[in-house]
């Protein structure tokens, strides 16, 4: 297609579209249709973009608000179009849009590209690149555009054929909006068709809101063809969240969640909600299957797509649910608000709170049901979003038992490891007379699950939850109980198992420490300050000592989390508990020197030390006393 520019030039594409156009022309994606999908759903945000401007500047609409998509096609000249009338792009929106990928998470993208078709396609719907999909049909793309708002010969020109660079120029365009043309390879011709295309608009598109057109098929002879082409509407052109649940199947569901969400894969659960009354509102809210490489930065957009009255307002909406559950994908759709309502607005309207409240709790009951109906989906929630979730009991106060509902961790009961047991599970299991839910954290399961603090509960069969995650500490300071009993960390403080112990063996735990307090006192004097206090251990069966933490005092994974982040981190001493009956223990009450009483006592110390995860003060004293004991035991 010939076109007078001016102003040309060539660029080069960002290095990350050049390895994304590699993927996309060697057909990345199984389904090649899905790109008429991609472009459709760029049309439709442009559309909802220039509704959005024009309510404050009607200007924009130029006399013109009948707002739609126009697909065509030329089967002699093997292209593909797509017009649309929305808000187009000047020069500047047309380099910065079609030349780099500009996405927060680009590096994270580029990062985790393998070299493995399969596995990096998952990826690319990650990353709001769906443009780029045009090269999977086509050899050359072409785009026509204009801003709204701006003169006709500020209309730009773009054409590329997807090998490392662009062309970019100005032209002459009149209408508003943009044009796509896709010069289709050879042997993607099938796409040059009325049929085709009228069945890929209804299958991924039906839902979109505003109208897509096609040209009505000419069926008589060729003088009675009108000289203008008559247009016909192909989808239902109406929002999909407007229309009774009872109506949207379920791939309508999943075709929209791939259009409102970027993505690419189907969603895990869906709620779809009109509520009427003092409120007047409608939500459509999905569970993605999988997060996105930014859902830690904190930073990063997130939210729903907001609409007043089937007015488009703002994407990433994130004032209507917690930062918990940022997550979570779809619209809401608000009677109650004003046209002109901005994110300064949204934070202090008294509406939005109830909104908020009402969203939350829809949300997490959407993921109860999911828990209970299909344990498996939400098994692959749990490994994508359960260190999110794990943040809510700590923002919000109001559904914190309902969120500890949904947490899942890996304990004693389960040998694989997996974080797979709820609350609701273990309850079930605890044993007559256990009043408490008793947990340990540490650094991996590995470490954990050969924990010593769990001897005493191997042998009298209590299960134990076993928290590795790196928030985990930090969560149970904020989850003190669940179902009226109290969580317990097995490494804090004085173990007490309450009736689940005789009073004969608290009697015997007695005895024991009475007649102990001697090689206590000795073992705090060979410690000095590295101990807050020694003590008989109620923990032990095997081993000879433990490190317990004090109440008050930060375990280990606090204790790191502020030292990475450059924190003060308060000064604490542990606890050292000893096992009486241990014979290493015996031999050290028996040992008379004092000075091979210290050595031994602090090769003691640095072992329960390395047993509970943590590292060594001074790594070179503990191998030089045990080169010295070593020493002695083989002469």
């Amino acid at each position: 297609m010939s076109v007078e520019t001016q102003n040309k030039e060539t660029l080069g594409f960002q290095t990350e579209v050049k390895q994304l156009l590699h993927l996309m022309i060697h057909s990345l994606y199984s389904n090649k249709e899905i790109f008429l999908r991609e472009l459709i759903s760029n049309a439709s945000d442009a559309a909802d973009k220039l509704r959005f401007e024009a309510l404050a500047k009607p200007e924009l609409l130029e006399g013109g608000g009948d707002l739609k998509i126009r697909v065509s096609f030329d089967k002699d000249a093997k292209t593909v179009t797509l017009d649309d009338n929305g808000i187009g792009m000047n020069r500047e929106d047309v380099i910065t849009h079609l030349g780099t990928i500009a996405k927060s998470g680009t590096a994270e993208f580029m990062k985790h590209l393998t070299g493995d078709q399969k596995k990096d396609s998952h990826l690319i719907g990650q990353f709001g690149v769906g443009f780029y999909s045009a090269f999977i049909v086509a050899d050359q793309v072409e785009v026509f555009s204009r801003r709204a708002g701006t003169p006709a010969e500020e209309g730009v020109y773009w054409s590329s054929k997807g090998e490392g660079e662009f062309e970019v120029a100005t032209i002459d365009k009149p209408e508003r909006g943009t044009r796509i043309v896709l010069h289709l390879k050879s042997g993607e011709e099938e796409f040059a068709d009325g049929w085709r295309l009228r069945n890929i608009i209804k299958k991924y598109s039906d839902h979109i809101a505003l109208p897509i057109e096609l040209p009505k098929e000419f069926h008589g002879e060729e003088k009675d063809k009108p000289a203008e082409p008559e247009w016909e509407t192909v989808n239902r052109a109406s929002a999909l969240w407007t229309r009774p649940r009872t109506e949207v199947t379920d791939e309508e569901y999943q075709e929209f969640y791939k259009h409102v969400g970027h993505d690419f894969e189907n969603p895990l659960a869906w709620s779809h909600n009109k509520v009427e009354g003092k409120l007047e509102y409608t939500s459509l809210l999905y569970v993605p299957g999988r997060a996105p490489f930014d859902l830690y930065q904190r930073e990063a957009p997130k939210g729903l797509k907001l609409y007043v009255q089937r007015v488009f307002i703002m994407d990433q909406a994130d004032e209507f649910l917690p930062l918990y559950l940022r997550f979570i994908k779809g619209v809401i759709d608000s009677n109650d608000l004003s046209l002109n309502v901005s994110r300064e607005i949204l934070q202090k309207d008294p509406i939005i709170d109830s909104m908020k409240s009402a969203l939350t709790k829809r949300v997490l009951d959407m993921l109860d049901k999911l828990s209970k109906d299909k344990p498996e989906d939400y098994k692959n929630f749990w490994k994508q979003f359960g260190q999110v979730l794990k943040e809510g009991p700590a923002e919000d106060f109001a559904n914190k038992e309902k969120i500890a509902g949904l947490l899942r961790f890996a304990s004693t009961h389960d040998a694989s490891g997996e974080q797979g047991v709820s609350l609701a599970d273990y309850l079930e299991r605890v044993k007559e007379g256990q009043d408490k839910i008793y947990y340990l954290t540490g650094e991996s399961y590995a470490q954990v699950k050969n924990s010593p603090h769990l001897e005493v509960f191997r042998k009298k069969g209590i299960e134990v939850l076993l928290l590795t995650d790196r928030i985990d500490e930090w969560l149970m300071s904020y989850l003190t109980e669940f179902d009226d009993k109290q969580f317990v960390d097995v490494a804090r403080g004085d173990l007490d198992l309450g009736k689940l112990d005789s009073e004969e063996d608290k009697k015997a735990q007695e005895v024991i420490a009475k007649t102990k307090e001697g090689l206590a006192e000795r073992l705090k004097t060979a410690l000095g300050d590295a101990v807050a206090e020694v003590r008989v251990s109620h923990r032990l069966t095997d081993s000879p000592a433990i490190l317990a933490i004090g109440e008050q005092d930060l375990g280990l994974q606090m204790r790191q989390i502020l030292e990475a982040s450059g924190q003060k981190v308060p000064e604490s001493k542990p606890i050292f508990e000893i096992n009486p009956a241990h014979p290493l223990i015996e031999k050290l009450d028996a040992e008379p020197d004092e000075d091979r009483f210290a050595d031994l006592s602090h090769i003691l110390f640095d072992q329960a030390a390395l047993a509970a995860g943590d590292s060594l003060k001074d790594p070179a004293a503990y191998v030089q006393r045990l080169n010295k004991l070593l020493v002695e035991l083989s002469a």
